[in-house]
């Protein structure tokens, strides 16, 4: 008799809505309370209104949630650092400076998703989607760091673009770990997170002997500007 019951009420739960992008949202907001290790399959079923029985049309188990919402959270991660890095434009420093903007503000501003992300314990290559987006949102940095390690000053050893990249990628995780915590917010620090980044980022690579003032890359050439309707013509008369 109970199981009919529960049976009945898992099923006013699944069709109230998109049951699964109703335990998603749950979840976030769990996390954004509790932490990511701080609630359970069921509290996720009560705060979307659904009975402990209904997330199991959708997710295994508590773990296949939270690899969700942190697949969504490296795919959103990604796109905001591909906008940030803009192929290296203007040049290479200053848009990798854009970058750690990027990721400090995504911590700030998505602090469920980047605990899901990074603080959830869930073994990312456990899931191949999860792989996936993580290694698409790593790529940018990897990106940002070959075009760095192109630096090098001639004669120097060009030290491999996978440990610059997981330096920064760990030097990034470490400010915004500081300054998510309660700690920060007590503790009055001498800087803003994107200065005491772009310290930690500029005295590395110093201390790889590598330029970290900003020079215009050259531009590749084009065809001459063509004055406009009207110009007086040049020494060498009006082009035609």
């Amino acid at each position: 008799m109970s199981w009919r019951k529960e049976q009945r009420r898992s099923e006013r739960g699944y069709h109230h809505g998109n049951l699964k992008e109703a335990l998603l949202q749950a979840a976030l907001g769990l996390i954004a309370e509790k932490g990511a290790a701080g609630f359970t399959f069921a509290d996720a079923a009560r705060m979307a209104g659904v009975s402990p029985a209904a997330p199991y049309r959708h997710f295994r188990d508590r773990d296949e949630l939270l690899s969700s919402i942190a697949q969504r959270g490296f795919e959103q991660f990604e796109a905001l650092l591909t906008q940030a890095w803009d192929d290296g434009r203007p040049d290479t420093v200053s848009a990798f400076e854009r970058v750690g903007k990027a990721y400090l503000a995504f911590a700030r501003n998505e602090p469920a998703f980047y605990s899901a992300m990074f603080e959830s314990g869930i073994p990312v290559d456990a899931n191949p989607t999860l792989m996936t987006a993580s290694e698409r949102a790593f790529a940018i940095i990897r990106a940002a760091a070959e075009r760095l390690a192109a630096m090098a000053p001639p004669g120097m050893p060009r030290p491999p673009a996978m440990m610059m990249a997981l330096h920064i990628w760990s030097m990034a995780h470490g400010v915004a770990s500081l300054f998510g915590r309660g700690d920060a917010a007590r503790r009055k620090l001498p800087m803003s997170p994107e200065d005491l980044l772009e310290a930690e980022v500029l005295i590395y690579l110093r201390g790889l002997g590598f330029p970290t003032d900003r020079r215009p890359e050259p531009k590749p050439a084009g065809p001459p500007p063509v004055p406009p309707a009207g110009a007086p013509p040049g020494p060498w008369g009006t082009p035609k």
